[in-house]
């Protein structure tokens, strides 16, 4: 039987499909990303922002069409609108899919140069190690898996937008505490998901340690508000809200323990990550000096 529907309703039904796969990391990856690259550059032009924006974009739908091709079984509890488990693809149409992103992305940073192209090359090797090799079943490679996959999007957005092969010690030293706050806070994003999580076996931080998890991210968030207040020199002002914001995500994570208010937490983290990741913009214009 032929499909009754229109040429431009399929268009709208691949198109949304397309949507909801990235749906869930506009907020945790898409924006902070751009926004750090933004922050860091020592000057941004519209026409290489845009470029940036595309590359950073297909290379977040190649990292979920993967990540979501292995976590079908577990999305129909945690998030049962994706395309997966909700019936909008098959797991071997998405595996296919994958593998032509996966040409797409390496073509695409071929393009724009040799240092955009190794960014690429290291994101899709963590996308493999994360998926594919099984690290994502141990929290420690998890999150080195993640912390390798955020620099690569910060690595290759920075250099589209510096218009540069390289990036200077600004960026350098943006990037590598970039990458420590991500290896030390990233699993934030699994205290809601601990039931789908316990369901595929998956050992992440919040179930090997109930309590130490939220412990320690009563702990860490404030002190890493200090830390980089202390780094990007931001002034009295400043560093006081930054570390009054990461004091009350942590005791978010401490104080309320349901998945609802997890999901909430995670929110307001990533709001938290999201001005942690414009503080590096201080050290070129000290606009955060007072």
């Amino acid at each position: 039987m032929s499909d009754p529907r229109t040429p431009f309703s399929r268009l709208a039904f691949h198109l949304e499909t397309i949507y909801l796969f990235t749906r869930s990391d506009y907020k945790t990856i898409f924006f902070p990303v751009l926004i750090f690259a933004v922050a860091i550059a020592p000057s941004v032009e519209v026409k290489q922002l845009i470029h940036a924006a595309v590359w950073v974009w297909i290379h977040l739908l190649q990292f979920n069409v993967s990540n979501q091709a292995h976590s079908a079984h577990e999305d129909v509890i945690n998030k049962p609108w994706r395309p997966l488990p909700s019936g909008r693809i098959t797991v071997d149409e998405t595996s296919r899919l994958r593998w032509v992103l996966f040409i797409i992305c390496l073509c695409l940073s071929g393009w724009h140069g040799a240092g955009v192209l190794l960014a690429s090359v290291a994101f899709s090797l963590a996308e493999i190690l994360h998926e594919d090799l099984r690290f994502n079943s141990e929290p420690v490679l998890r999150n080195l898996c993640n912390v390798g996959g955020y620099l690569s999007f910060e690595l290759g957005a920075t250099i589209i937008l510096s218009s540069k092969t390289s990036v200077d010690r600004t960026s350098l030293v943006a990037l590598l505490s970039s990458g420590l706050l991500i290896l030390t806070t990233i699993h934030a994003q699994d205290f809601a998901d601990v039931n789908g999580d316990s369901l595929s076996g998956r050992r992440t931080f919040p179930i090997i340690a109930p309590e130490g998890s939220r412990l320690y991210m009563l702990a860490a968030l404030p002190i890493w508000s200090i830390a980089l207040s202390m780094l990007w020199g931001l002034g009295p002002l400043c560093g006081i809200l930054f570390f009054l914001a990461g004091l009350l995500v942590g005791s978010r994570y401490y104080q309320f323990r349901n998945e609802r208010c997890d999901q909430s937490s995670y929110l307001i983290y990533n709001v938290w990550l999201l001005a942690a990741h414009v503080l590096p913009m201080n050290a070129r214009s000290q606009l955060l000096g007072w």
